[in-house]
């Protein structure tokens, strides 16, 4: 249900015709409510949550009580499906999807699970007989800090899929009590806060802890002076207890389950130590175990941070195969139908221990021989490879596995010792190719290569978008895609139309649904039939107003959120992402300082005004990018300063960027910039999400961009700079001082900011900037693209001066956004590596 329209008497939101009010009691009869009314009786589920649960009179109730009634309704609403569909899979023994993931970047649930469930017409009704206002009702649901970016967007996109398509799934992952921090800017500085997300209780996830597993270490951890120190060799365990959370699918027909994991110790505290009054020594034992879950991220940029990394991605890895395993011998006892019943996705490295962990089951728990537990491992097991980045393709000390875990040490050596044999006989005399290919990294500190274990203890290795995967099998693991090159696949990345359009943008989801009907929130290639009305004067301007309503709704909830105005009939040019040189937001404040200098030379030139728009988090520990933040901010105080462009040039940097912000912005957005440096981008999905609401892209050719553009056409793009092979093949080559000394308004624009002009105040605080873009080289060759970035830019802009060509463009890329929706995505892995079918409630 949208967030932004549902107290609207006349708004633009679509309502299925499922949902239509009629229906309601069929929907409520579906769902297994009985007589019970949603709201408007003392037996009411809303009234009953506030006096029960709260022991308040609903009418004093404040803003998050009335959230938590509201959405405790709600989850009352789905109880019994949810129960029911977990009694057909258990029913029905089916083959089921088991998908672990560091991060589940979900956002907030209500208005998505109400939207999911077809209860608009119900939810509208009621927030409007109880007189509570919607907006400020979800506001109060603060967004989930399970993840950081498009890793964890994915993976909620992915759960939702596979319930709408009644695939039996369960997403594994960690219940982080903090989220990676809360993003303020402090005089232009990123200052990280604590994300304590969890501070008021979740009305949707449910406490398992009679579904607890033990996780045994060999390590045990004592409290000595304010710090944690490891005692080696002496065993000690964790305890992983489960917090299940509905995953609704669209129609409401089947409630799956995103179980996440919270560590606990065995015993609560040490009651002899409590006793003398050492009383923090007596809850050291908690407050180790508890410590593991407690944050999303931990700082790696110190020994002890990593250390915390490694223990949470076993953790994880533990719990949810230990979970499984037991879930299969719940019905069977053959272990030879392991991969007939069980079908596990490793959403990136961090879960690669599960490649161990599964052996180290099926041989000292199961007993079973080497030869049948790696067959049956490699058919269970399949990974999904997110990066080209060395620094994301982990590599863990194995003296840490010697200490912690040291049977998978064990393990993973036998592992590599029988894949070396094997590579010496393939490739006779190659030791280039065997030390390449090894598990293990020799050098001053033995490392294990997670990457590598992930792709010979699995069945596939998928990349996600075409380009990605390519770069995968001829330049990343080049050498283990010529040994398995039956593994490797491209599963190209897909975001859910329900919440990024359906949700999201009521209003253009109400104008397409207007014109081809609803078909389109369950198959996106149904979009496919706009194309001919990107021709038809009519839908144009629908189309357009739909934008202007979007951008003048976002404008209000900036100025009544922040106080910060933004003009609406500006270009919204928007570079939302995490921060990081090779996305190059950097890239795009130099654009913006040249077309600065353009304004500052010629005040009189014609341009059409625009409202840049940033967002993203920087890692504590990466000082380039919090630099770059900081620049960015200078650039706008600077410019809003200067009479001869303001009006015509704003900088917006929007703090605390996450999926509530995201689904705002989206739909408002003109111009969406996909500016990575070619070869480094493995596939995004904010550019699939701008695609689907309208927005052109000014991009280069990387990722998920190319598919786009072979959809909708290169010409209904703005593509520039390098590509792929032209970044490699200069690399050795390439010179930054020749663009300085060749490209004038290059030169202009770094002298300026080396000059203190966006820094008075503190004179040299941008030299690093100096260095990263000459003295070391730009590595990631902002320069080298910056001309073609600012022609691409000069063409859009003359572009939108044309509103109806400008609609001409936007209206194609909708309607040529089906490919890229997460439930194409999910049935190629549904069909060609789980091989799961659905298996519809009843």
């Amino acid at each position: 249900m949208s967030t932004k329209s549902v107290v609207r008497p006349n708004a633009a939101k679509v309502v299925p015709m499922t949902a239509n009010p009629a229906n309601v009691s069929a929907l409520l009869q579906q769902y297994g409510c009985g007589p019970i009314p949603f709201f408007g009786t003392n037996n009411g589920f809303y009234e009953r949550h506030l006096v029960f649960d709260r022991v308040i009179d609903p009418k004093v109730a404040s803003a998050r009580e009335r959230f938590e009634a509201f959405a405790l309704s709600i989850r009352d609403v789905l109880a019994q499906r949810w129960v029911l569909t977990k009694q057909t899979y258990e029913r029905e023994n089916a083959k089921r999807i088991y998908y672990l993931s560091m991060e589940f970047l979900i956002g907030r649930s209500l208005a998505n699970n109400v939207t999911n469930l077809l209860l608009d017409p119900l939810v509208r009704h009621a927030v409007q007989e109880i007189g509570v206002d919607w907006l400020e009702l979800v506001e109060q649901e603060p967004d989930a800090g399970l993840g950081n970016g498009g890793l964890g967007r994915l993976a909620a996109c992915y759960l939702d899929s596979m319930a709408t398509m009644q695939l039996p799934a369960t997403g594994y992952g960690l219940r982080y009590e903090y989220g990676i921090f809360k993003q303020s800017i402090v005089d232009g500085w990123q200052k990280e806060n604590p994300d304590n997300w969890l501070r008021d209780s979740d009305p949707w996830e449910i406490a398992r802890p009679h579904e607890q597993v033990e996780i045994k270490l060999n390590v045990s951890f004592q409290l000595k002076g304010g710090n944690f120190q490891v005692i080696p060799n002496r065993p000690s365990s964790l305890i992983g207890i489960p917090f299940d959370r509905p995953v609704v699918g669209y129609g409401g027909k089947t409630i799956n389950t995103l179980r996440l994991w919270a560590a606990a110790a065995p015993e609560y505290f040490d009651f002899q130590k409590f006793g003398t009054g050492d009383f923090v020594g007596a809850l050291a034992e908690t407050l180790e175990a508890e410590s593991l879950t407690r944050v999303l991220y931990p700082d790696d940029s110190t020994s002890q941070g990593q250390g915390l990394r490694f223990l949470q991605e076993y953790f994880l890895v533990a719990c949810s195969m230990a979970d499984l395993v037991r879930r299969f011998l719940r019905h069977n006892t053959d272990w030879e139908k392991l991969p007939e019943k069980v079908a596990c996705q490793l959403n990136d490295t961090h879960p690669s221990m599960s490649v161990a962990e599964l052996m180290r089951i099926l041989l000292d728990d199961v007993h079973l021989g080497w030869d049948q537990a790696w067959d049956l491992t490699k058919k269970t097991l399949a990974y999904t490879n997110h990066t080209l980045l060395p620094e994301a393709l982990e590599k863990w000390p194995a003296a840490w596995f010697q200490t912690l875990i040291p049977r998978h040490l064990e393990i993973i050596y036998e592992i590599n010792r029988r894949l070396l044999d094997e590579v010496r006989v393939r490739f006779p005399g190659d030791e280039g190719r065997v030390e390449r290919v090894s598990l293990v990294e020799e050098g001053s500190q033995r490392k294990i290569r997670m990457a590598n274990l992930a792709i010979v203890g699995t069945h596939s290795t998928n990349g996600v978008a075409a380009v990605h995967s390519k770069l995968l099998r001829t330049m990343t693991v080049k050498d283990l895609a010529e040994i398995f090159p039956e593994r490797f696949n491209n599963k190209t990345n897909g975001v859910t139309p329900r919440r990024w359009l359906l949700e999201a943008n009521p209003a253009l989801a109400n104008a397409i649904t207007q014109v081809i009907g609803e078909r389109w929130t369950t198959d996106l290639s149904q979009l496919n039939q706009l194309k001919p009305l990107a021709g038809d004067s009519s839908f144009r301007e629908v189309f357009l107003e739909s934008k202007r309503e979007a951008k003048a709704q976002f404008a209000n909830w900036l100025k009544s959120t922040s106080g910060q105005n933004v003009d609406p009939n500006t270009i919204f040019d928007c570079h939302i992402k995490r921060i990081h040189e090779y996305k190059r937001q950097l890239l795009n404040a130099l654009r913006i300082v040249v077309v600065y200098n353009r304004l500052r030379e010629n005040p009189g030139m014609d341009i059409v005004p625009r409202t840049f728009f940033f967002a993203g988090k920087a890692a504590p520990a990466y000082r380039l990018a919090k630099l770059i933040i900081k620049f960015i901010n200078n650039l706008a105080v600077t410019v809003d300063s200067d009479p001869a462009v303001r009006g015509r040039l704003n900088i917006v940097f929007l703090p605390e960027y996450n999926v509530s912000l995201a689904e705002r912005l989206i739909p408002a957005s003109d111009v969406s910039n996909q500016i990575s440096t070619a070869g480094y981008e493995a596939s995004g999905t904010s550019n699939m999400k701008f695609m689907m609401n309208g927005a052109l892209t000014v991009g280069t050719r990387d990722g998920a961009t190319i598919e786009m553009a072979e959809e909708a056409g290169e010409d209904n793009l703005f593509l520039f700079g390098l590509t792929v092979e032209q970044v490699e093949n200069s690399r050795a080559w390439y010179d930054p001082h020749w663009h300085y000394e060749n490209e004038p308004e290059t030169r202009a624009a770094l002298d300026l900011i080396f000059s203190d002009h966006f820094s008075r105040n503190e004179p040299g605080v941008f030299a690093s900037l100096r260095d990263t873009l000459l003295t070391q080289g730009d590595h990631y060759m902002h320069l080298a693209d910056l001309t073609s970035y600012c022609q691409a830019q000069e063409r859009l802009g003359a572009l939108y001066a044309d509103p109806g060509a400008w609609a001409h463009k936007a209206i194609l890329n909708v309607a040529s956004s089906g490919k890229f929706s997460s439930d194409r995505a999910i049935a190629e892995y549904a069909s060609e590596i789980w091989k799961v079918e659905p298996c519809p409630v009843s």
